[in-house]
């Protein structure tokens, strides 16, 4: 059975570990910003009903006025939402209608992941009600406390969180209905606040190519990454400022 999904792209992150002049949603990688390659991943999908492009209110005139006219071509809704990331989710749920099925949530700075990463989260979703990308953790983790190893951590089970996470609309709903009975400074992924009403979560094994961009030096990660892959090509037709700024 399709189902219909909304997706809410976060980017109104401070970017304080990031450094540099622009905030790095907004950076140049491989020829285009960051967050635009995760909304033409979500907006190429027939499936996505919405796309919702979360921001910060300081950014929203140079969004407008850089990226404006491509956002609206692809029927992107920009709202203002907070520094805190979950802030920012609970503004954009408020925006989902009512034929939306699942809610996707992805970090913008994960500009790296893959249309078949996208693919198989929603479809775990559609099966369980929640799902998200996750990676094996394949580092040596070594608990530290005042500046020397206190533990070594068995990696065996463990799994670094990433983005989509995908959930029934009215589950994630209900998960933030929850948010004033937990601890907010705790919470770091919408997993979480799932996890804390009891509801088992689907893991969608990824892999570590689907970076996170925190700092400057992570860009020239991700593009080398998308270097390494095929050109997305766009379904539909071309817009009038698609070359310009796309």
């Amino acid at each position: 059975m399709s189902q219909n999904v909304a997706a809410i792209i976060c980017a109104a992150g401070a970017s304080s570990r990031f450094g540099g002049k622009r905030k790095k949603a907004f950076v140049d990688v491989a020829g285009r910003a960051v967050f635009l390659r995760s909304v033409e991943l979500f907006s190429n999908r027939e499936d996505v009903k919405q796309l919702l492009l979360g921001i910060a209110p300081e950014d929203e005139e140079l969004v407008n006025v850089k990226w404006g006219p491509n956002l609206k071509f692809f029927d992107v809704k920009i709202f203002l939402g907070a520094a805190e990331r979950f802030d920012t989710v609970k503004k954009g749920l408020e925006l989902i209608r009512d034929d939306i099925d699942l809610v996707a949530v992805h970090d913008a700075c994960r500009c790296c992941v893959t249309e078949k990463m996208i693919e198989s989260s929603i479809i775990a979703a559609a099966q369980s009600g929640a799902a998200i990308l996750a990676c094996p953790v394949t580092a040596t983790i070594k608990k530290v406390e005042n500046g020397t190893i206190a533990d070594t951590v068995d990696r065996t089970g463990l799994y670094e969180a990433q983005t989509p996470q995908v959930f029934a609309a009215e589950l994630l709903r209900k998960a933030y209905e929850n948010l004033e009975n937990l601890e907010k400074d705790k919470i770091s992924d919408d997993s979480q606040l799932v996890e804390a009403l009891g509801r088992k979560v689907t893991i969608v094994e990824a892999d570590s190519s689907n970076i996170k961009i925190t700092r400057g030096s992570d860009t020239a990660i991700a593009e080398a990454i998308l270097k390494s892959r095929a050109k997305l090509a766009l379904k539909g037709p071309i817009g009038p400022y698609i070359e310009a700024q796309w």
